[in-house]
């Protein structure tokens, strides 16, 4: 149920971000949800892609600096209270969320969040527990069309 994700490595200069997405567009590679933070020096995208290896090396050639980490998507409640409810959980269990970003498409009335913990095995079973739905690679790119 973990999903690898792509951390790129960006100076924070005009072209950098173009850089990396010009790259992947050439090869055909979609990027299904991305993340980015930044300091005044550099900057961290995080991408979910379906083809993370082919990706990982073609940013690799360009000269991108390319980490992969395993990363825990679930599905919350579209509705107020909905993140609450699964951070209570993450709370009660004693799950520690490093960051975390949303999809920008849905799964039916559903919202889509991506999670960095510092143990995504013990995240998973507490929100498994809690009957929440974690979500595999089939089930993101499935849906996605990717």
């Amino acid at each position: 149920m973990k999903i690898r994700q792509l951390s790129v490595f960006l100076e924070n200069k005009p072209g950098h971000l173009n850089s990396v997405c010009r790259a992947l567009a050439k090869e055909g590679i979609n990027i299904l949800t991305l993340s980015l933070a930044d300091t005044q020096q550099f900057g961290i995208l995080r991408l979910i892609i379906k083809e993370c290896d082919s990706a990982r090396e073609i940013l690799e050639k360009e000269g991108a600096v390319v980490k992969v980490t395993e990363v825990v998507a679930a599905e919350v409640d579209d509705k107020p209270g909905g993140l609450a409810d699964i951070l209570e959980a993450l709370e009660k269990g004693g799950v520690n969320i490093e960051y975390m970003y949303a999809f920008a498409a849905k799964r039916g009335e559903r919202a889509v969040l991506v999670f960095r913990f510092d143990d995504p095995d013990a995240a998973i079973q507490t929100l498994q527990r809690a009957g929440e739905n974690v979500l595999g690679n089939v089930d993101l790119f499935e849906e996605s069309g990717a």
